[in-house]
């Protein structure tokens, strides 16, 4: 586990994920289309506050929501659908947690590039259905005209300094021969409106930007930043962001 993976285990990094805009209704609908084995049993891989095993849980007979973060894990059960019968909460690192398969699905968002990848898929796969799929999704707003000036803030403020905006996890996790590589997709932009304020405090619910790594006037300065690039965008004090969702699945290999 890196330095930066640690940071979700802040209790504010987990108060600050509340502000990150919702999966699109599409995501659901695709995911659930991917099932094809019984029991409709999920494993929701670095599951966070349950962006994605809350909204799924009612589609499916169960899921199995796992992430290293207590903090976060408790955020998931204290936010809508958090509470739902079929929904197993668990605190663990993935390649150690108890799992109750077999899967017909496994779901893992952008956490999966902070899992140590090898022991991850050796863990699950012996728990998997036949015909079982691994779905990445990574999703978040497009087309943002202000975008230049909110990247020179997190360019002045970030604590990873080596991002590489062409880095593609699943391509990565294909070419160490873990993903018998199945599709892609994209859905279609769905429209989220988002108060500039909790636009700006979704951005500390990252490993890079938490506000625990910055001191008090680091924090403000990336604040007034954001705030200063997205203000002559926003009306009444409101973002209209455009909302996208891309999936890649495949069959994970041990």
């Amino acid at each position: 586990m890196t330095e930066l993976a640690a940071t979700f285990q802040q209790e504010a990094v987990a108060e600050a994920y509340q502000h990150r805009p919702p999966y699109p209704d599409e995501v659901f609908d695709r995911l659930e289309a991917l099932i094809t084995d019984e029991p409709r049993r999920v494993l929701d891989i670095g599951a966070g506050e349950g962006a994605i095993a809350r909204p799924l849980a009612p589609r499916v007979e169960h899921v199995d929501a796992i992430d290293f973060s207590a903090p976060m894990i408790e955020a998931g059960r204290q936010r809508p659908g958090g509470d739902q019968p079929n929904i197993t909460w668990q605190v663990s690192a993935i390649e150690t947690a108890e799992l109750d398969g077999p899967y017909a699905l496994v779901t893992a968002g952008a956490s999966i590039h902070w899992m140590p990848w090898e022991e991850t898929f050796a863990r699950i796969v012996p728990h998997l259905t036949p015909n079982a799929q691994l779905v990445v999704i990574e999703h978040g707003p497009v087309d943002m005209p202000w975008w230049d000036g909110v990247m020179q803030a997190i360019q002045r403020h970030s604590r990873k300094k080596n991002h590489d905006p062409k880095y593609n996890v699943v391509e990565a996790i294909r070419d160490r021969g873990l993903l018998d590589a199945g599709g892609t997709a994209r859905t279609a932009p769905v429209t989220y409106h988002q108060k500039v304020t909790d636009y700006i405090e979704q951005f500390h619910s990252t490993s890079s930007l938490a506000r625990d790594l910055m001191t008090p006037e680091e924090a403000a300065d990336f604040d007034a930043m954001v705030e200063e690039a997205v203000r002559p965008y926003a009306k009444d004090g409101v973002l209209e962001l455009k909302i996208e969702a891309e999936l890649s699945w495949g069959r994970p290999l041990a």
